[in-house]
């Protein structure tokens, strides 16, 4: 088969660490080529190497047997290379055409013809079925929509080299597989896809190759086929990994955490929380399924402060709250995982060790009488990024600079070692790599055998199943019933996913409905 892309000994060094060392890759015409690897792995490093967004320290590439030297995104483009981010690089305020065409010359310079732009991406559009508006603005689509957007801008300056940085990490679950569908249509039709991945499912559905980093080198290069998830998993992380957690049978202890009557409305006054009730116990992992935008979110929000309820109540360890605040919810034991660890998990521009104490920035023994000790900050922020094996070189590190899954142990460090007696954990995993998820979901473990009470909200089916005791199944703002893990099937869970009531899932299920 035709390589369309070769990477020899590509090496890139930054100061105090090299992200990518003696980097040998090729990419066939018509394939999809995963590369694997942990959060900090190398991986975004070396696609952005090729992209031209970084320069290599060393190495050579060659496009279509010929060497090439990429030193912007304008050559890379040229030579039919695009490369989808990550983070998305369109600007809301512009529409979808507007944002495609954005930096090409017009073929009636110096006039723009967005007419006939327009037409063109309409007709893309309608070719892979992407349903995109041409003139809605990016600020008014759903995620999803954007990253369609994404992928036309590609397909409409001829790339076909698509490289595809993590590019699950923002969707659910039903978008995910939509990406899928254009994946497989792409490479049907000869273009070639390199793909930046930590999900394992991802890989064993699309990959043809796969290429795995571990630390910036290459530790293994494999058919998908000739391969199993768990062979993956320990080349990734040089070890075992552990896919079963073991739980305790002890009985969970008092009401730490209640909520009755919960009516929550999102920023349109809409109600997305809908006169919901339940409790939560000691040593207990209460998990809350549901399709992404089902009101978890605004649930959660409630919960620790940060929206107020329209109706009902929340009862924190026997104290009743009508209205709750961020920091009475913290001061009275409760801590918080938010699902974006960048935008309300994190200050991206502050130190890891300022990230650290910004729950508790105000108090003794990091601050007294007004002034903080700086000191007895960088000794904490030390010893955390030990304990939680954040991958830096000093906790005077930014957090902008950590990868995802390195954040997210910052996250976690700073809510946990507070020891509380109530964590609300929201998609605590989404967008980690499988060592990091090992990780996240055996430390959730821990403070429950601690006594915590913990809600875990997550769209992930296997993730709930194995850490949790109870599950609550939210549907449109409520909740279509609770039940005990165990004595639920994913069917049933399934069905209740989609609206159906708990006693006729379970009805449905035993009736033969799969």
């Amino acid at each position: 088969m035709e390589t369309v892309l070769k990477l020899e000994g590509v090496t890139k060094v930054f100061p105090k660490v090299v992200a990518c060392d003696s980097i040998d890759l090729d990419l066939r015409k018509g394939e999809v080529h995963v590369l694997l690897g942990e959060n900090g792995a190398g991986k975004s490093t070396l696609m952005n190497c090729i992209y031209g967004m970084y320069t290599p320290t060393s190495g050579r590439f060659y496009v279509n047997g010929e060497e090439v030297h990429i030193h912007n995104s304008e050559q890379a483009i040229e030579l039919g290379i695009g490369m989808v981010h990550q983070h998305f690089m369109l600007v809301p305020q512009l529409t979808a055409a507007e944002n495609i065409i954005l930096g090409l010359k017009s073929d009636n310079e110096p006039l723009l013809n967005l007419e006939q732009a327009e037409k063109k991406i309409k007709a893309l559009s309608d070719k892979y079925r992407f349903g995109i508006d041409p003139k809605e603005k990016i600020r008014n689509m759903a995620v999803g929509m954007q990253q369609r957007v994404e992928i036309l801008k590609l397909l409409y300056r001829k790339a076909e080299i698509l490289i595809l940085d993590e590019a699950t990490a923002v969707l659910t679950p039903q978008e995910a597989q939509e990406l899928f569908q254009v994946v497989r249509q792409l490479t049907k039709e000869g273009k070639s896809v390199l793909m930046i991945t930590h999900n394992l499912e991802e890989v064993m559905s699309l990959a043809d190759r796969v290429t795995v980093l571990r630390d910036g080198k290459v530790a293994g290069k494999v058919n998908r086929a000739d391969t199993t998830p768990r062979e993956l998993a320990n080349l990734m992380v040089g070890r075992d990994v552990l896919f079963d957690f073991k739980t305790t049978d002890e009985e969970p202890g008092d009401v730490l955490l209640e909520a009755e009557n919960l009516t929550v409305i999102d920023d349109r006054k809409i109600p997305r929380v809908k006169n919901v009730s339940f409790q939560v116990r000691a040593g207990e992992v209460f998990a809350i399924a549901g399709v992404d935008g089902n009101g978890q979110i605004e649930l959660s929000e409630a919960l620790t402060g940060l929206r107020p309820f329209k109706q009902g109540h929340v009862s924190i360890k026997g104290k009743k709250y009508t209205k709750l605040k961020v920091r009475e919810a913290y001061e009275h034991g409760v801590s918080h995982i938010p699902q974006d660890r960048q935008k309300t998990g994190l200050v991206m521009e502050l130190s890891i060790k300022k990230n650290m104490i910004l729950t508790d920035n105000y108090r003794e023994p990091y601050s007294k009488r007004g002034i903080i000790d700086y000191k007895k900050v960088t000794d904490h922020g030390t010893k955390m990024v030990g304990e939680y094996d954040v991958r830096t070189p000093s906790c005077e590190v930014p957090a902008k600079e950590l990868s995802g899954g390195n954040q997210q142990k910052v996250i976690l460090a700073r809510e946990l070692c507070r020891e509380p007696d109530v964590l609300v954990a929201v998609q605590p995993t989404r967008g980690l790599d499988i060592g990091a998820i090992e990780f996240v979901r055996q430390k959730i473990l821990d403070q429950r055998a601690r006594g915590a009470a913990v809600i875990l909200v997550s769209t992930e089916l296997d993730e709930i199943f194995q850490v949790a005791d109870r599950i609550a199944v939210m549907h449109e703002g409520e909740f279509m019933g609770v039940v005990k893990n165990g004595e639920v099937t994913v069917n049933e869970i399934g069905l209740m996913m989609a609206g159906t009531r708990k006693e006729q899932a379970v009805s449905q299920t035993e009736g033969g409905v799969e």
